[in-house]
């Protein structure tokens, strides 16, 4: 959901600060907008699908030492606010207890639209077609929810009555804030059931399993607009695109906290607010944040041509639905056309990702 730093002579920090502020923007409305604390009513339950299933309530044992506590604080109760999720996690999650999470609304969900695209691509990429089986999206309005399941069978509800979910929302304004703050409630309430998630935006494109370049000492892994090696790790331009959690004590504290840090930002949207009080969570909790590399995780605002690692590539640097599904479509056929290649011709080089014209010119951004 990044917007990197536009063009021009200024300094690295200003253009390092517009992505941050700018990139929450993209996509415009569908960042994980799960439920608010004060929308849990309005919440609906999983699918039917899931319930037939016969499976119990999970038993996997996490690691000891890396499951989180069980909350006893009753504010942090969410079972009302999310039915059926500890009934549902067991049954989508890996054996190490991650899921994958992934937002949609009508819109995204329309036949051959970003979620298409986005289930397209798990099913052609290297070593990815079995992550489908992993892989929650979360419907934000009914009709979304109805394309999901003609298309994937693991598919979550959440229907927000007060906000229309199906449209987009203006950027900044009340109902946008409410819907990109609502993804931290329902993402702490995964982790206090003792769940690890990689959530990422649904205008991305996968071509290999993201999940053997995530460093497992870190407690958040999270993808970059600008990365440099060179830089020290909270330098990089943070990207909440695409992040990773790992369920522990720490992790609920951190996203507790950066919730409720939204008091001492008003107005400002979440992506932000966590780019302001990153060093204070990490000097407060001693949580360990991982910026991820832009050769492994790709995006428009910066990504590199090459195919023997690339892992993902997401439609950030990009204002407008039909921008995204368009360059994404260049890149999945790229893809495609890479894959078909002999070894002998693969060797050769010379590979180049289609030019994201329409996203860079839609956010007026150019890559030096």
């Amino acid at each position: 959901m990044g917007l990197s730093g536009f063009g021009g002579k200024e300094g690295g920090s200003r253009r390092h600060a517009v992505s941050f502020l700018l990139g929450a923007a993209l996509p415009t409305a569908l960042l994980f907008f799960v439920a608010s604390d004060h929308l849990g009513e309005s919440l609906s339950t999983v699918s039917s699908g899931w319930w037939g299933r016969g499976s119990t309530t999970g038993t996997t044992q996490l690691p000891t030492g890396h499951r989180a506590t069980p909350p006893t604080d009753p504010d942090q109760e969410k079972q009302v606010e999310f039915p059926g999720l500890a009934e549902l996690l067991p049954r989508v999650a890996m054996e190490d207890r991650t899921v994958i999470l992934t937002p949609v609304n009508e819109a995204w969900a329309r036949p051959g639209s970003l979620l298409n695209l986005y289930l397209e691509s798990l099913k052609d990429g290297e070593d990815t077609a079995h992550l489908l089986n992993h892989l929650l999206v979360v419907a934000l309005d009914p009709l979304g929810f109805d394309r999901c399941k003609a298309v994937h069978p693991h598919c979550y509800l959440l229907n927000v009555t007060s906000v229309d979910m199906s449209s987009a929302k203006r950027f900044m304004s009340k109902d946008y804030l409410e819907l990109v703050w609502a993804k931290l409630t329902f993402q702490q309430r995964v982790l206090e059931l003792g769940y690890n998630f990689l959530f990422t935006d649904c205008d991305m494109v996968w071509f290999r399993n993201p999940l053997r370049h995530i460093p497992v000492y870190a407690d958040m892994s999270c993808s970059s607009d600008d990365f440099k090696p060179s830089r020290a790790p909270l330098d990089n331009p943070l990207n909440t695109g695409l992040y990773y959690m790992k369920s522990t004590n720490r992790t609920v504290e951190m996203v507790r906290q950066w919730r409720a840090a939204r008091a001492r930002f008003p107005g400002r949207h979440d992506q932000a607010v966590f780019v302001l009080i990153r060093r204070e969570l990490v000097s407060k909790l001693q949580v360990t944040i991982k910026p991820l590399e832009t050769v492994y995780f790709g995006g428009f605002c910066e990504y590199h041509d090459d195919p023997e690692k690339a892992c993902t590539m997401h439609a950030d640097c990009c204002i407008g639905l039909d921008n995204k599904v368009h360059d994404l479509k260049d890149i999945a056929a790229d893809w495609k056309k890479y894959r078909s290649l002999a070894p002998e011709e693969r060797k050769k080089g010379g590979f180049k990702w289609t030019y994201p014209d329409r996203c860079r010119r839609s956010s007026k951004w150019h890559k030096p």
